[in-house]
């Protein structure tokens, strides 16, 4: 499998204080284009932080970063805001719906960054909307919708700019059982019909189990199995 992620000897600290905290220490790691990877470990481990270098929110202190063969620690702040919002579609924990935005306009909120007009905009998020089973629930806003169906617009937020890496970080956490299997059934179709990236933070092992890898951090440092 092609290398989408490409990260070598990567690590990354921050100041606490007077303190310089490692976070990250020396980490190497690919992760293939089409695959769909669960990050694993204690709270405290940095895999959010690993999440966020990927995803070009973070810069790391040193090592090599590329996604898609593009070293993305070199890019300027305008530059990195530019590619994430045309390479990266993100899932998280607590969903980021605009409250008083309705499920249509929340997922074409991405699109409104593009040069796509009025027509190929409503076009394309009501084809993701019926992705995720949602289109009888386009004209409601957040708090009409479950924690399941928020999460499932806030998916549809991040595939509707066809992203080549979707990252998630802890997707179902805040959902019930149900909810959150329909939700890791909705990322692996993502994965398997569409090939899509998906790197996926959790803690839960029944949710790391859906994915085809799992990758697992403990202090900082990669570890085996």
């Amino acid at each position: 499998m092609t290398p989408l992620v490409e990260i070598e000897h990567l690590a990354k600290s921050y100041q606490r204080g007077g303190q310089v905290v490692p976070v990250l220490t020396d980490i190497t790691l690919n992760i293939g284009r089409g695959d769909f990877t669960a990050l694993m470990g204690p709270s405290g481990s940095g895999k959010s932080t690993l999440l966020n270098l990927i995803a070009g929110i973070d810069k790391p202190d040193s090592g090599v970063l590329r996604v898609d063969g593009l070293d993305i620690a070199s890019l300027s702040e305008s530059e990195l805001a530019g590619w994430r919002a045309s390479h990266i579609g993100f899932i998280f924990q607590f969903y980021n719906l605009m409250p008083v935005l309705t499920a249509f306009e929340n997922v074409e909120l991405p699109l409104l960054l593009t040069n796509l007009s009025r027509k190929e905009r409503h076009e394309r998020v009501a084809m993701t909307l019926a992705m995720v089973n949602l289109s009888d629930r386009m004209d409601h806003t957040p708090n009409e919708l479950s924690g399941g169906q928020q999460q499932r617009v806030a998916i549809a937020r991040a595939i509707v700019t066809d992203p080549a890496l979707i990252v998630a970080d802890e997707p179902t956490g805040d959902l019930d059982r149900t909810a959150a299997a329909d939700v890791l059934a909705l990322m692996q179709r993502l994965n398997s019909e569409l090939g899509k990236t998906i790197i996926m933070v959790t803690h839960d092992a029944h949710a790391a189990a859906q994915a085809r890898t799992t990758v697992h951090l403990e202090k900082g440092e990669l570890k085996a199995g």
